[in-house]
C-alpha cells in the first residue's frame, strides 16, 4: 500500500507573524521531507477575479496575488521545497480547523508580547488549537532561523551552531504515543538534545515527615518518567535524552524549563466539555509564556 504524505500547512494572511510562521514551516517541511501548503482564508466576495465587477473583486484578487507572491518568495528561498497555495472561502477559524485535519502539522503565527517573553495567541489560534487533532505549531512573529540555534562562541546569533534543545512535558501516568513520538522525532531531525520534563506535587504530610515524603515522591516520579521514556530511547538511540523531574505545577515549570529551548512540545488531551473543546492549562501556559515555537500535540 502506498503511504500518502500529508503536507505541512501554514496559515497565511500577510501579517509579519504569518510570514515568520511560513518561514519556520518551510524549514520544518524540508527537515521532514514533506511539501508545504500556504493556506489563505477569504471571508469576502467569492466571485472569480475578472473585469466585470472590479470594485468587488479587487480585494480578493489582491489577496490571491499576494498569496502567490508569498509562495514564490518561499520557493526562491528554499528551492528544494515543493510549495503549493490554497485560497479557501470561509472564516479563518473554520478553514484552519478543516485544513488542519488534513495536515501533518498546522503552523500558525502568534504575536510576541515583547523581546523577552511569550506569545499572544489570538482568538483564532486559541480556537484552532483546541479543535485540531493534528499537531499545531505556534511561531512567534519575530522568530528567526538563528533563534533555533545556540549562539556562537562570542555569544552572537548563528545559523552554523548546533540546534537548541527540544523540550517536552510528559505525565508518565498518561504519556501518549503521539506526544513522545513527535518530540523524539523532532530532536532526531535536528540532531538536538531532548529534555523530557515531568513535574510532581508534594503530598500533605505532618511537618516531621516532610523531607522523607519529598524524597519518596521525587524518587517515584523519576522512576515513572524513566519507565515511560525507556522504549523511546530504544527507538531513537541517536537522541541525547535528559530526564528532568521538577517539583511544582506543570503549567509553571514547563515554560520555565523551555526558556532556552528551540522547540517546546506539550500535549493536549482530546476532550469536549459543555463549553466546547479545551487546550488544557499546561498547553495554555506554554502558548502564552514560551519564547520558542510551541507544538501542541492532541492525544486521547
Amino acid at each position: 500500500m502506498l503511504t500518502v504524505l500529508r503536507p505541512v500547512v501554514v496559515g497565511w494572511d500577510g501579517s509579519s507573524r504569518s510570514i515568520a510562521a511560513a518561514d519556520w514551516a518551510a524549514r520544518e517541511a524540508l527537515r521532514r521531507g514533506l511539501s508545504l501548503q500556504v493556506m489563505q482564508a477569504w471571508e469576502g466576495v467569492t466571485s472569480p477575479c475578472d473585469r466585470e465587477r472590479p470594485e468587488l473583486n479587487a480585494p480578493r484578487c489582491l489577496a490571491r496575488h499576494a498569496l502567490t507572491d508569498a509562495a514564490d518568495g518561499i520557493r526562491a528561498t528554499y528551492p528544494k521545497l515543493s510549495v503549493s497555495t490554497r485560497h479557501v472561502a470561509g472564516s479563518a477559524t473554520d478553514v484552519l480547523i478543516a485544513v488542519g485535519a488534513e495536515a501533518e502539522l498546522l503552523v500558525l503565527g502568534s504575536r510576541a508580547v515583547s523581546g523577552v517573553g511569550g506569545f499572544i495567541a489570538g482568538s483564532v489560534a486559541q480556537v484552532v488549537v483546541g479543535h485540531v487533532a493534528r499537531p499545531v505549531v505556534l511561531v512567534r512573529e519575530r522568530g528567526t532561523l538563528e533563534d533555533e540555534h545556540l549562539p556562537d562562541a562570542d555569544g552572537r546569533p548563528s545559523t552554523h551552531t548546533p540546534y537548541r534543545d527540544v523540550v517536552v512535558g510528559v505525565d508518565p501516568g498518561s504519556a501518549s504515543e503521539e506526544l513522545l513520538a513527535f518530540a523524539f522525532e523532532s530532536a532526531a531531525l535536528r540532531d538536538a538534545p531532548l529534555r523530557v520534563v515531568h513535574t510532581w506535587r508534594p503530598p500533605y504530610v505532618q511537618a516531621a515527615a516532610v523531607a522523607r515524603a519529598h524524597r519518596a515522591v521525587a524518587a517515584s516520579a523519576a522512576r515513572s518518567l524513566a519507565a515511560a521514556v525507556a522504549p523511546w530511547r530504544e527507538k531513537f538511540p541517536s537522541v541525547e535524552v535528559h530526564e528532568l523531574v521538577l517539583e511544582g505545577r506543570a503549567s509553571e515549570a514547563l515554560p520555565t524549563a523551555g526558556q532556552e529551548a528551540g522547540l517546546l512540545v506539550v500535549g493536549r488531551r482530546i476532550r469536549v466539555g459543555r463549553l466546547g473543546a479545551h487546550t488544557g492549562s499546561v498547553a495554555h501556559a506554554a502558548i502564552h509564556h514560551a519564547r520558542c515555537p510551541v507544538v501542541v500535540v492532541a492525544h486521547e
